[in-house]
């Protein structure tokens, strides 16, 4: 690991001096409006909420689409951390997960259950940091959230402004950022209890520092340790190894590996960022920002071992280490703004997982060519499989925009895009000894692998877009935007057994941990996505609007030589919305109902006869309806705020099955899924109600603080056999409690979450595909029962 960190610091310091460098250089750009004001991200009367979603910086109210923000306030109060504890307070927004690190994201039920792989899907959905995108293929970042300004989930395509891979929505963190009008400082720590779990903690700090009246440097560190909750419990199994002999039997327990609970996080990292005023109209902004995490263990448990247990073979981890540098530039050019932002973003992901629920089936179903190793002194190799993915991603990206004065009658917004993202991508299907055994099937240079994947991949991204609005009459505002793109795609490498290295598709490598590359793919698409928008302002509080707009995430190649490649899915999103404050605006009530009509969309499907490997399928077309609906009141020292959204989500066509070489047989009668078959993933329905209420204690400013989440059913898989196999997930709700004071610069604060210990699932998974091994499930959950306290200080 420590080869893969050092390597990490290697990109950024060649990322910091390209941006060193380019401050230098006479390049005349710069941003959009003063980032000073975004940073204002909880209000001055409890309402108001500066956001930048549409690239500008804007009062909440006043931006035609929806959006939840949670700012700086909201997410100290409500102990946000990690993907999980956001996650949950933004109804619009489902995903699926193995862990910490390991989660796949959505937004209006715009998911197929079947994302997720290195080298399928890019997401239907959007990760950005500030102004720099991180979407990776296959899992998101997990962001440690610490002084954090805002957290924005934009719903519904977000295409125009913000491109590839945000085909249903956008979610973007804002961290704060340098400021030179004086010093600031914080300290937090914190140790918490998981209720028949282990003991966690953080300690996390940031201290902002002006260096002059123009230049201010911010900096922020932190460690945190989530306790496990889920144990590893004794068992053993007996492999028949496709023989009849009672003799070759081959009988393993897992007593090396049983501990209690064994699912550990370690999560560390820091951010650096300078802000320079040049003049009065010029700042540059350079930052990196690093983050490494370590899990340890399976955050599933299997049902059929009990509550929170589980029965692994193998050892299991996930580590993911990963920096960003960026480089932002703002300015005018007479009285428009500019904007340049540019980010290198570098990424190693290394996981392992329990992969012998496959060995069980194959030793069942497939005889012996998966399972009977005969070793040198006549006994036979343990045939149970590991799985370890190794993938080494980067990504640079460059955009230069510009902005008209936003007190004009006609404004816009207009720019260029560049993004080119690497993946090399490892994946070993490993059995412990194989290649050192007589006549070994292991796939030559690749160890003890009896399948292997070494294969590297490049997605490139040419677009231009403009966003303009025009004030028809001072309440009614048209809007429109359109985006044109270029997308190339290229995949090449090996994915195979021993037996697929001798085909003729197979062309020699030299000088690499591969013999042969059995497949080299390239795909060149193009395209655009638009958007209309009608806004009445029926007074200085109240908002109406209407949007149509698309969505578009481009098609790709599949890594088995003889699959036919998927075209790209479409989104298309009718929606009306509005943005109210009642009450001299102690009332903030925002809401929206929409239909989306989703075409060929993407699905990863493991068919009959492919021996567990998935390929990329289009399942064909759906339909999206739904409304969400958000409000915040305060009385005096009383808050009351919730969240909810509703959606329902099915296929529109029958979605065929395929045979191993990708081709469609809906002519034979067997059907996938049919018409009418509920999306995987969202809950019907997910809302949050929280009610704070904050009051003089002595000299002391208290709280107390109560929220409920509930979630509805849902669905893991879209196919109808896997569905029925693994069943749904049943509705839950949760109660969170806390209560503390601040008392001149500290804080201290106790909290349980999860009060009631409700074990609610969010999603059933496998490590196994359900063709291959049945019922064999696995439940994700929220987080048991955890106590804890935080004490703060400010400096």
């Amino acid at each position: 690991m420590t080869v893969e960190v050092t390597g990490v610091y290697g990109r950024v310091s060649r990322a910091i001096m390209l941006a060193t460098t380019a401050l230098v250089a006479p390049v005349a750009l710069a941003q959009e409006a003063p980032q000073d004001a975004a940073q204002a991200s909880d209000a001055v009367d409890g309402t108001e909420i500066i956001v930048t979603a549409q690239k500008r910086s804007e009062n909440l109210q006043n931006v035609p689409i929806s959006i939840q923000a949670l700012g700086t306030q909201k997410l100290e109060q409500l102990n946000v951390a990690s993907f999980d504890d956001y996650a949950k307070l933004l109804p619009s927004v489902s995903f699926q997960s193995f862990g910490p690190g390991q989660t796949q994201l959505s937004f209006r039920g715009i998911t197929s259950g079947g994302d997720g792989l290195r080298g399928g899907s890019q997401p239907t959905a959007a990760v950005y940091l500030d102004e720099v995108p991180v979407t990776t293929i296959g899992n998101a970042v997990d962001l440690h959230v610490y002084d954090i300004a805002r957290v924005e989930a934009l719903s519904g395509p977000q295409g125009t402004l913000f491109g590839a891979s945000s085909l249903a929505g956008t979610l973007r963190i804002i961290p704060n950022k340098p400021d030179a009008s004086g010093f600031a400082g914080r300290m937090d720590v914190a140790v918490n209890k998981v209720g028949e779990g282990g003991t966690g903690g953080s300690a996390e700090a940031f201290v902002n520092l002006p260096l002059s009246d123009r230049a201010a440097v911010r900096l922020m560190g932190f460690y945190q340790r989530d306790a496990g909750y889920i144990d590893n419990i004794p068992g053993t199994r007996t492999y028949v190894l496709g023989d009849t002999d009672p003799n070759t039997n081959v009988t393993i327990n897992n007593d090396a590996l049983v501990q209690d609970n064994f699912n550990t996080t370690e999560t560390m990292g820091g951010r650096a960022a300078l802000k320079v005023d040049l003049d009065d109209n010029w700042t540059v902004q350079p930052s990196v920002l690093y983050q490494y995490q370590k899990t340890r263990g399976s955050f599933l448990f299997d049902p059929r071992r009990g509550d929170l247990k589980v029965t692994d073979y193998t050892p299991s981890f996930n580590r993911d280490a990963w920096a960003l540098a960026t480089l932002t530039i703002q300015g005018k050019l007479g009285n428009w703004d500019v904007t340049y932002a540019g980010g290198y973003f570098d990424r190693k992901l290394e996981n392992q997982s329990d992969y012998s629920e496959y060995t069980v089936a194959y030793d069942a179903f497939e005889g012996s060519y998966y399972t009977n190793f005969p070793t040198a002194d006549g006994g036979f190799l343990n045939p149970t499989q590991i799985f370890r993915g190794h993938d080494a991603f980067t990504k640079q990206n460059h955009e230069l925009r510009i902005a008209s004065p936003t007190t004009d009658r006609f404004r816009m917004v207009a720019g260029f895009f560049y993004q080119r993202q690497t993946d090399r991508i490892t994946a070993d299907y490993f059995i412990p000894g194989l290649a050192g055994i007589p006549n070994s099937p292991a796939v030559p240079k690749a160890g003890d692998n009896l399948f292997a994947t070494r294969a590297y991949r490049v997605d490139r991204d040419y677009a231009a877009f403009i966003d303009g609005s025009f004030d028809l009459t001072p309440e009614l505002t048209l809007s429109a935007g359109l985006r044109t793109f270029i997308v190339k795609n290229s995949l090449d490498g090996f994915s195979g057994f021993q037996s697929n290295t001798t085909n003729p598709n197979c062309i020699p490598v030299v000088d690499d941990n591969r013999v042969c590359d059995n497949f080299n793919k390239v795909t060149n698409q193009s395209g655009e996505t638009h958007r209309i928008n009608l806004t009445w302002k029926v007074d200085s509080d109240r908002l109406l609007y209407a949007t149509y707009s698309t969505g578009y995430r481009p098609g790709g190649n599949n890594r088995r030589p003889n699959v036919n490649p998927y075209v790209a899915d479409t989104l298309t999103n009718y929606e009306f919305g509005f943005k109210t404050s009642w009450f001299d605006r102690k009332l903030r009530l925002n809401g929206a109902v929409f239909y989306e009509k989703w075409n060929q969309l993407q699905f990863g499907l493991s068919p009959v006869g492919s021996a567990g490997i998935t390929n990329i399928y289009n399942a064909g077309n759906a339909r999206v309806y739904g409304a969400e609906m958000d409000f915040n009141l305060r009385l005096g020292g009383l808050t009351l705020s919730g969240a909810g959204t509703y959606i329902d989500a099915e296929l529109t066509t029958n979605f065929c099955s395929f045979d191993a070489s990708g081709n469609p047989d809906c002519t034979l009668g067997v059907i996938a899924a049919p018409k009418g078959t509920r999306l995987p993933i969202q809950p019907r329905f997910k809302g949050n109600m929280i009610a704070r209420y904050e009051f003089d204690l002595g000299t002391a400013k208290a709280f107390v603080q109560g929220s409920m989440l509930h979630q509805s059913s849902s669905s893991s898989y879209l196919t109808t056999f896997e569905s029925s196999l693994l069943g749904r997930t049943n509705a839950f709700q949760t109660f969170d409690f806390s209560m503390g004071a601040k008392i001149g610069g500290f804080d201290i604060a106790a909290f349980i979450e999860n009060a009631f210990d409700r074990r609610g699932i969010l999603s059933i998974n496998t490590a196994c595909t359900p063709t291959i091994c049945g019922a064999s499930r696995r439940f994700y959950p929220i987080k048991p029962q955890i106590f804890g306290i935080k004490l703060g200080h400010d400096l």
